[in-house]
């Protein structure tokens, strides 16, 4: 029987459109739109410009292009660079790698100018799939989002890179061979920690983007001949599950209904500009405002029962920072109760620290509730001045794939967000081509949609 790492292989470089179910293909082409959308309105962020400032400083061959400028890099470089826009600002889809379009899609488009003849949308929405699907596959065999993230790893980086390199190998059409190095090089190129979580620093900004960069090494020296071990995903000593995820590893997980069970299906598209984390009880919150009609001058108290590493993850109030911020579920529901959203502009440094933020941030309070596992949705109490108080509970967010955003919800985003950077006759020929993307010749023409010109 083959190995797991040669069953990935040969998934990898054996997969073809025609096996792809027709719902998959429409909801690849969403989530390429929303994370193009996502990454535009990232180029329009001080961090990125610091980041294209030192690959500018640092020179080299002019291939890639970077996306929401006028300018190039080599493959690395861009998939990077295109890597921190798509995640800056929190609006990149989930349930992936976690962030798989944040990394796999930077990759892929940064390592289209070396494929050796033109790539139609048919062949990039293989890769694709491919890669949100090796990517998921990785961190269920870690034991899943909680027990992975929980221990510290921030697996759209950790798990990321598998998705990144698959995809790439499967771009420029690497042999099994290949494919099966890619992946193991790509395990010694995997990290990614949570530490960003404790003070609001930038790394979270830079794990995708790390990700994006690595899988397209990965792929690059596995073309040329470098090996990657092959004993990767083996329970021995110095193998990535015997590593990263010793207790909690689910090795079968890599194969389990391989080519049959499409991982993208389960994924998510984000309608808030925070941490997935948020999602239900801004939900939750949303409802209880609209029915009860009370505004943000009636509310005595929010109560949100949530369970420990959601309480970790996103209990925090530091405010000063964006990417704290975005990472807080107190600011998340203050946004919404105070603003009517918490969309990107709900985040701007004059909303976020405004005074009537801190006051009402006094009255809402998070509690460990523990008949909640850790992949459980909190529940929101909403207490009125009046004396009034009720409780809603969303088991799945909206954007979730029982729970998605409506074509013209999604629409609506991405547009919102394109027009930050390209103006709108670009913004709408872009949204045309994704849409319509496995009828296009040459993806050569999405890329220069994603050019200041």
């Amino acid at each position: 029987m083959a190995s797991t790492l040669d069953q990935l292989a040969a998934f990898i470089a054996d997969t073809r459109f025609e096996q792809l179910p027709a719902p998959l293909v429409e909801q690849a082409k969403r989530h390429l739109l929303d994370t193009l959308g996502a990454s535009l309105a990232g180029c329009d962020s001080p961090i990125w410009r610091e980041c294209l400032a030192l690959v500018q400083a640092e020179g080299g061959r002019e291939q890639a292009q970077i996306w929401g400028s006028a300018q190039q890099a080599n493959p690395r470089q861009a998939a990077w660079l295109n890597g921190v826009a798509a995640h800056m600002y929190e609006l990149d889809d989930t349930g992936g790698c976690d962030h798989s379009g944040a990394v796999v899609i930077p990759a892929l488009l940064a390592a289209l100018p070396l494929a050796t003849q033109p790539v139609d949308g048919q062949a990039l929405l293989v890769a694709m799939v491919i890669g949100y699907d090796v990517g998921r596959r990785v961190l269920e065999a870690c034991g899943g989002y909680s027990a992975h993230n929980g221990a510290g790893w921030h697996s759209t980086a950790s798990c990321g890179v598998f998705g990144a390199a698959a995809a790439v190998c499967s771009l420029l059409q690497l042999e099994r061979v290949q494919c099966a190095s890619a992946l193991g090089i790509a395990a010694s190129f995997s990290g990614g920690l949570w530490g960003f979580i404790h003070d609001g620093s930038h790394t979270k900004k830079l794990h995708a983007a790390r990700a994006a960069e690595g899988g397209v090494q990965a792929a690059l020296l596995a073309q040329r001949g470098i090996s990657g071990p092959s004993a990767v995903f083996e329970p021995r000593w110095g193998g990535f599950l015997q590593t990263l995820a010793a207790d909690t590893q689910q090795p079968q997980a890599l194969t389990a209904d391989l080519g049959d069970v499409w991982k993208l299906a389960r994924c998510s598209i984000k309608p808030y500009a925070s941490c997935r984390g948020t999602h239900a009880a801004i939900d939750a919150l949303g409802i209880l405002l609209q029915q009860h009609d009370v505004r943000a001058e009636q509310i005595a108290r929010i109560v949100v029962g949530v369970n420990p590493f959601l309480l970790e993850m996103c209990g925090g109030r530091e405010l000063h920072s964006l990417a704290a911020a975005q990472m807080s579920l107190p600011y998340a529901l203050a946004a919404h109760a105070l603003y009517g959203s918490a969309e990107l502009a709900s985040y701007d440094d004059a909303k976020r620290l405004h005074p009537d933020v801190e006051a009402l941030l006094a009255r809402i309070e998070l509690v460990i509730d523990e008949q909640q596992s850790r992949d459980d949705e909190p529940w929101v109490r909403l207490e009125t001045v009046q004396g009034a108080q009720w409780q809603q509970h969303v088991p799945v967010p909206s954007g979730a794939p029982t729970n998605p955003l409506t074509l013209d919800a999604l629409l609506a985003k991405y547009r919102s967000l394109a027009v930050r950077v390209l103006p709108l006759e670009q913004v709408e020929r872009l949204e045309a081509v994704c849409l319509e993307l496995d009828e296009v010749a040459d993806v050569r023409e999405v890329v220069g949609l994603l050019a200041i010109r």
